[in-house]
């Protein structure tokens, strides 16, 4: 029989429940994600690392976990809570139950608890700072520790997810081909599948590399990804960024965290969201072509439109509370977007963006 645990919110909010995954004790920011499916997926997301995250969909763990669906190799998240653990894991593709899959990852979990509930209150208050614990179950001892635990605010978390050696990507099958740099901000697998997919070979960086670094490889594109916390402190990337913007004329692609890195350097200012945007099925429209696209996203922190240089254009906005999701550059090949056009997990309205980027390389190429 699993053992009790405990969750407690900064504000002292107590929710009570049952262990699955690992036992222990465990602190990070609390998030929620409204996505019905794709638990693996967000679970192994790097774009997590530092934090809790609450499922709003009650059923979880239905169809177990495979190896084929990981984003990382390693979860950075801090922890899982659900609802419901599902007894059995009914899928074909399936290798090792969700309570054995958060074991092998050293990831604690709670299930049996009002995630709805948890949800209202995160809406309301705004992302805070959480704590599980099997150990500890005194909600006003938790709670001290909570509090005295770090905040999301100013941290760097790239440095915790990105890789420490380059790697390569998926090769291409489409042709011509043309070889890239990925910068690793916590790049998930299925955006190294895209961008191979629309053939464009990754070589993926860590996010400390430098603009000698890559001029030397001698990209055709820069690919900045996405990935976790505060995009301010990351500023060995920034100047990273805008030197390549200033010294080599190659396209740019980013996309959440690498789309706030790219806009600030270009000089634009970032801030935290209430409690951010973490699901597949938040709607953007796309000003150049009139259409909405419902998307993939995970973020807590956005763009400041006001900020933009005249530079640059807004091509997306967020239909729900309007935050920028996207701009262009006016003359040079530049652009980027908030959410996740790869959507693992999620629709695929925005796959479009991988082939735009694929094409401002091939016509720079063709000059």
């Amino acid at each position: 029989m699993s053992k009790k645990a405990i969750l407690v919110l900064e504000d002292g909010s107590t929710y009570e429940g049952r262990n699955f995954g690992c036992e222990g004790i465990s602190f990070g920011e609390i998030v929620f994600n409204t996505s019905m499916s794709g638990y693996q997926e967000i679970i192994t997301d790097p774009s997590y690392a530092g934090q809790i995250i609450t499922f709003t969909y009650p059923e979880i763990g239905n169809y177990g976990t495979n190896q084929n669906d990981l984003e990382a190799k390693k979860s950075f998240a801090k922890g899982i809570v659900i609802k419901n653990l599902s007894p059995v894991d009914s899928n074909w593709r399936s290798e090792e139950t969700l309570n054995d899959f958060l074991q092998a990852q050293e990831l604690i979990g709670i299930s049996g608890v009002d995630t709805r509930a948890i949800t209202r209150k995160i809406r309301t208050t705004g992302a805070m700072r959480a704590g599980i614990s099997t150990e500890v179950l005194d909600s006003a001892k938790l709670k001290k520790m909570v509090i005295e635990s770090p905040s999301m605010l100013g941290a760097d978390l790239v440095k915790v997810v990105t890789t420490k050696e380059n790697y390569r990507g998926p090769i291409p099958k489409v042709q011509p081909a043309f070889p890239i740099v990925a910068m690793d901000f916590g790049i998930k697998q299925n955006i190294l599948n895209r961008l191979s997919a629309h053939g464009l070979a990754p070589l993926v960086l860590p996010a400390t590399a430098t603009f000698d670094e890559i001029k030397a490889i001698n990209p055709t594109g820069l690919f900045l990804s996405n990935g976790p916390g505060d995009p301010e402190p990351v500023t060995y990337a920034i100047e990273t960024i805008k030197k390549v913007i200033d010294k080599l004329n190659i396209p740019i692609f980013g996309i959440c965290l690498g789309h706030q890195l790219l806009a600030q350097a270009f000089g634009a200012k970032t801030y935290k969201l209430k409690f951010g945007h973490r699901g597949a099925n938040q709607p953007v429209k796309n000003v150049l072509t009139g259409k909405v696209e419902i998307t993939s996203q995970n973020h807590g922190f956005a763009v400041e439109t006001e900020t933009l240089p005249k530079e640059l254009e807004v091509t997306h906005f967020n239909l729900n509370d309007n935050t920028n999701e996207g701009f262009r550059h006016r003359e040079l090949p530049i652009f980027s977007v908030q959410y996740h056009p790869e959507a693992s997990p999620g629709p695929h309205d925005s796959d479009y963006l991988f082939k735009n980027f694929y094409n401002l390389i091939k016509t720079k190429n063709q000059t």
